[in-house]
């Protein structure tokens, strides 16, 4: 047997083994697994005004996907008061149904190709593997819904995908947002207002770090998370930087480092990635430097976290904001840095207490013909970072240029 051959056999194998025990494992009435970020977290809400209906209208929404996290369901679209939940689906069965008892929905369907077709739903949450993210991204909207999706943007295997995304929105006109965590982190919120108010000036070093310490990948379909390239998924920590400013990375040198990890090891998974550790250092948008880590391979504290230092200002998790020079400060104490209250029904709940928020924004930002927060250009930008980053790690760190993304409006 051939070197090819023998590979493909063992990743067969291998895949076959683990696709039995994540297709049969946490099923409906079972608990999900205890996976990092899906606690209900404690939050900073502005508790002096009250949530504001922007409309009296409800969106009817379809949501597709509820996997071993049952994410579908986290983000509180079914107990949105300006939301009807008419249909979801799933490809298990079992899971299927656990969705629709979630979201209190009577109406399923066997795929997301099939409830696309329902004319009655407006808009879709493709919470789905992440390779497929934008395929069904795009088939919700060539079938005239809006939508949102879980992260990544785009699968870093297919990059050629950020551009049929990018394009198809520009195209129907219709909202597209990334629902990406650190968007509506504490801390991510509040240094948004103050960067935008001009209380940081330029952002000179960033710095952002998701760890996820995974010996043993969360279960998924087809094994997708299975020794993936770590920097694949990246929006957790990039999004330190492109959450606040709006802006970009525009090239980057990355290094990684081989792991020990079984699943790491290249016969063992179906990327031939050995890598359970990288680090980009990037050029931004404003002429500034970002160093992301991503790491899944290190046990200790994990998290999604960042911190940023500006001309005029700093700001960490830790100490908050700080160091700011007298012209920050005086921007800074007429700015309200809490996170405006959701409808009393909705949680904020999990990764930072940030679910609700990005629910909400979506919500409103169709019903204000509006662009939700990760637009498709965020969305992207957040994405292709780490996606360039771990071919860098493939070339010995060579300095590689990253495509960039723009509104067009």
């Amino acid at each position: 047997m051939n070197n090819l051959n023998r590979r493909s056999f063992l990743n067969a194998s291998i895949m076959g083994a683990l696709g039995s025990f994540a297709a049969t494992s946490y099923a409906a009435g079972q608990d999900k697994p205890n996976v990092q970020g899906f606690d209900q977290t404690e939050t900073e809400i502005d508790k002096t005004k009250a949530w504001q209906p922007v409309s009296d209208r409800k969106i009817r929404v379809g949501i597709a996907g509820f996997g071993a996290c049952q994410f579908g369901a986290q983000f509180g679209f079914q107990s949105h008061p300006n939301v009807e939940v008419v249909a979801v689906t799933d490809l298990i069965p079992e899971r299927r149904d656990g969705l629709a008892q979630a979201c209190r929905c009577e109406k399923t369907y066997d795929s997301l190709e099939e409830m696309v077709k329902d004319d009655n739903i407006e808009a879709v949450f493709v919470a789905t593997d992440a390779p497929h993210h934008v395929d069904h991204v795009v088939a919700a909207m060539k079938a005239g819904k809006h939508a949102c999706s879980a992260v990544p943007a785009f699968w870093g295997g297919s990059p050629e995908q950020a551009d049929l995304l990018y394009e198809t929105v520009k195209s129907t006109g219709l909202k597209y947002g990334l629902f990406e965590t650190s968007a509506f982190h504490d801390d991510v919120y509040a240094a948004r207002k103050i960067y935008g108010a001009g209380g940081f000036g330029e952002i000179v070093y960033m710095e952002g770090e998701y760890l996820h310490y995974a010996p043993v990948s969360t279960p998924s379909f087809n094994n997708w998370r299975v020794g993936m390239p770590v920097m694949w998924y990246p929006t957790h920590a990039s999004g330190y930087y492109t959450c606040v400013t709006f802006g970009s990375m525009t090239e980057v040198s990355a290094m990684g480092k081989p792991s020990t990890n079984f699943y790491r090891q290249p016969e063992n998974n179906a990327y031939g990635n050995c890598y359970g550790t990288e680090v980009g250092l990037f050029r931004t948008s404003e002429g500034g430097m970002a160093r992301i880590l991503v790491s899944f391979d290190t046990p200790g504290w994990s998290g999604e976290v960042g911190r940023m230092r500006g001309q005029l200002a700093s700001y960490a998790e830790q100490s908050k904001y700080c160091g700011a020079v007298e012209e920050s400060r005086a921007i800074v104490d007429k700015l309200n840095l809490l996170k405006p209250a959701l409808p009393p029904s909705v949680d904020s709940g999990g990764h930072g207490g940030s679910h609700g928020h990005l629910m909400n924004n979506f919500v409103e930002a169709i019903l204000k013909d509006e662009q939700p927060l990760v637009n498709v250009a965020c969305a992207l930008n957040t994405t292709m970072c780490g996606v360039i980053a771990h071919q860098s790690v493939l070339k010995d760190g060579e300095l590689l240029k990253i495509p960039q993304y723009k509104m067009w409006n």
